[in-house]
């Protein structure tokens, strides 16, 4: 280990040297800031893609746009005009993105809501309405006119969740695509200004043309952050705020479920739910949510793995009220120690338990210049198999310099006592402590430092970890740390693991050759993950290196790795994945993989991985391939394959073969009206799932869904099957 670690150090030293002497090396935010004019429109706008109306023609246009990939800087190959207007209730933006090959140009995979970055062509503008300098709001179309919107924090952590009021249409001609936005006010927040006083936003443009990969920005951010960096925004000038007016927005929701379930017998029921959201904002900076009877039937569903790693198996949550503000937590972007992770919330139990009803929940976000205080309240309702608890959140966040913040969590979970399930009440709380700091815009600094007090066990924990990464256009490195002790139990968090302490270092250099172009970039480099006790430093737990010395991304975007991981474990307690007894002692074992992907924005596309070598006393052999086909972007069909083949492995020396396999659908007649499909099996344990939902937005945020959900296990001892069928309505009306 001493010796990785000075082959480490030298790596990076190699990479830092090498961008030192490079002439692409970042900038820093402008002393002043480009400056866009924004004039009223006189009439009417209509939304429609057209941009055809007489105010459009007054506009000021902004078209000096910086390219940031394939390679930063030089001449921008898509080019992109965009304009900005407004009136008493809206913020106009159109934008023509110019492509010589027009239509057939266009790459775009599907229609659904909140896609991805990546395999669509993009045109998006991030607002930060009150100068925070650390947060922004994102709004993102393709040519076909789906709409994404999110959260932005810091230029790096993102609230996916987050789904607000507006609307974007779009045309598609031969010189390329126009994009039309309408952003209500009201659904902006942003300073209360004297009257009289200027108006001032923050604003970056960003435009993916996916088939050349090149991603231009306005104003110029280097090419190692994202897009939504907002210290190097421009400024729009010139809008005229509408005064201050109630601003609620209700969402109610009808529900009716049926249930079948058979094991060893038959058994159905059926419901009638009504519920409801209402977010209010108090004014420009605060915001008021309450949820009633909430229901999430039309979550996606947790995809099966079968986990042969001695950690949690973390899963995302998938749930709208959740995932919105959910970057505002401390530890909300970890995966490692979270004190707070709703996913507890609403379950009978552990992480993936049955659902438990949330009978209300009330949700508080206040976020100025200088601070940000969120607070949650949830109340869960009893069941058959679990008491009814409270849950509690409370959030302070103090920013200070130009990108620092600290700040303090404090979580309370309180379960109610039970006479028919015969448990009695129990407390947990967490405390936390956390950060960002940034001494230059290349270097980030987190931390976070947490405590556990549990009523039930009478226990008091501590969990932590601390990251310092420097990114640029020519290399990364970076090391985090993080602990946890034996006592520490959040009761509303999540934690990979008990009584550890895991160090992370590593790092990997960016190489773009300017003669081989056919590689786009290549970035090889090595990771280290090295875990003992918390309780006792001496002991050690597992440790490997992750060394990828091909590592390319081509032209096209598809891409190739070839690595390998050489692992130590110390196997000293009971330890069996899958039913295989891993016998207490020492293991020293390399796995190596080959992985390769095609260009994933074509009409198809393939993907696989091989992953061979030893494992454990025996040997392991994991083969992934996947495959996508959309022949137009209103329809798309994927296919996903994983098989193990394990031999001699544990006390035993056992074989074992694993299969697991998925196909799903997408069908759009338009982004607002889509039926999904998703299929899967598990020969482990013979469980074979299945999805199916329609849904139409009739509305803006406003949607009809179908769903059927079947889950059937095979077992011959014990076979079950649970079949669903959920229709909902919802309707949102901002007032």
């Amino acid at each position: 280990m001493k010796i990785t670690f000075r082959i480490l150090i030298l790596l990076l030293f190699l990479i830092e040297n090498a961008n030192s002497q490079n002439s692409d090396a970042n900038f820093p935010p402008p002393e002043n800031p480009p400056v866009i004019h924004v004039t009223k429109a006189e009439n009417k706008i209509i939304v429609d893609g057209r941009i055809n109306e007489r105010d459009w023609d007054n506009a000021e246009i902004v078209s000096d746009f910086f390219r940031v990939e394939p390679r930063q800087g030089g001449t921008v190959k898509f080019k992109t005009e965009v304009k900005f207007l407004f009136d008493d209730k809206n913020l106009y933006v159109a934008a023509f993105c110019k492509d010589s090959a027009g239509i057939k140009g266009i790459r775009v995979q599907d229609l659904r809501r909140d896609f991805s970055w990546g395999n669509n062509d993009i045109f998006g503008i991030a607002l930060d309405p009150q100068n925070l300098k650390q947060y922004a709001q994102a709004f993102q179309t393709t040519p076909y006119g789906n709409q994404r919107d999110f959260q932005n924090f810091n230029g790096n952590s993102f609230d996916n969740g987050w789904n607000t009021l507006w609307k974007v249409r779009t045309q598609r001609t031969n010189e390329g695509y126009s994009a039309e936005f309408a952003i209500p006010f009201k659904t902006l927040r942003y300073n209360v200004t004297k009257p009289g006083e200027s108006i001032e936003w923050g604003v970056t443009l960003v435009r993916y043309a996916r088939r050349d990969i090149e991603v231009s920005t306005f104003p110029a951010i280097p090419q190692s952050f994202t897009p939504y960096r907002m210290t190097y925004a421009a400024k729009l000038v010139g809008i005229e705020l509408p005064p201050p007016s109630t601003n609620i927005r209700i969402e109610p929701y009808s529900l009716y479920q049926y249930d079948k379930i058979e094991n060893g017998g038959s058994n159905s029921v059926d419901k009638l739910k009504v519920g409801g959201d209402v977010k209010w904002a108090i004014n420009p900076s605060s915001v008021f949510d309450l949820t009633i009877n909430t229901d999430f039937a039309q979550a996606d569903v947790d995809r099966a793995i079968n986990n042969l790693e001695r950690f949690n198996i973390f899963f995302p949550e998938q749930r709208q009220f959740f995932l919105e503000n959910s970057g505002i937590w401390a530890g909300g972007s970890q995966t490692t120690v979270r004190p707070f992770f709703s996913r507890r919330i609403g379950l009978q139990g552990s992480f993936n338990a049955e659902p438990a009803p949330i009978e209300v929940g009330a949700r508080y976000t206040r976020r100025t210049e200088k601070e940000a205080i969120a607070g949650l309240l949830v109340r869960q309702g009893e069941t058959d198999n679990s008491q009814a608890s409270n849950f509690g959140v409370a959030r302070y966040l103090r920013n200070y310099g130009k990108e620092n913040n600290v700040g303090v969590m404090v979580t309370h979970r309180l379960d109610n006592s039970s006479d028919a399930l015969n448990l009695e009440s129990n407390n947990n709380t967490t405390i936390s402590i956390d950060g960002r700091i940034r001494p230059t815009s290349e270097w980030d600094i987190n931390y976070l430092l947490t405590t556990s007090i549990d009523e039930g066990t009478g226990e008091t924990g501590f969990a932590g970890s601390v990251f310092a990464g420097k990114s640029t256009n020519k290399f990364y490195y970076g090391w985090s740390t993080n602990f946890t002790d034996d006592s520490y139990n959040p009761g509303m968090g999540f934690i990979r693991q008990s009584n550890v302490v895991s160090h992370n270092p590593g790092g990997y250099y960016i190489w773009r050759p300017k003669k081989a172009n056919w590689i786009r970039r290549w970035d090889p480099g090595v990771f280290v993950n090295y875990n003992h006790d918390a309780t006792n430093f001496s002991n050690f737990q597992q440790a490997s290196l992750y060394i990828f010395p091909v590592y390319v991304w081509f032209k096209d975007n598809s891409f190739f790795e070839l690595s390998l991981t050489p692992t130590w474990q110390n196997i000293n307690f009971n330890f069996a994945p899958l039913g295989l007894q891993i016998e207490e002692d020492e293991y020293y074992y390399t796995r190596f993989r080959l992985r390769y992907y095609t260009d994933r924005s074509k009409k198809w596309s393939l993907s696989g991985s091989y992953n061979f070598g030893e494992f454990y006393n025996g040997t392991r052999q994991t083969y992934i391939a996947s495959g996508r086909l959309a022949p137009i972007p209103h329809i798309a069909l994927t296919f996903d394959y994983e098989h193990n083949d394990l031999k001699g492995i544990g006390q035993a020396h056992q074989n074992l073969s694993t299969n697991l396999f998925s196909i799903g659908s997408r069908f759009a007649f338009n982004p607002r009206l889509q039926l999904s499909t998703f299929y899967q099996y598990n020969s482990f344990d013979k469980q074979g799932r299945w999805n199916i939902r329609a849904s139409w937005e009739y509305l803006p945020l406003s949607f009809v869904y179908l769903v059927f959900n079947d889950s059937n296990i095979e077992d011959a001892f014990s076979p079950s099957r649970e079949q669903q069928l959920i229709s909902k309505i919802s309707l949102v009306k901002q007032f």
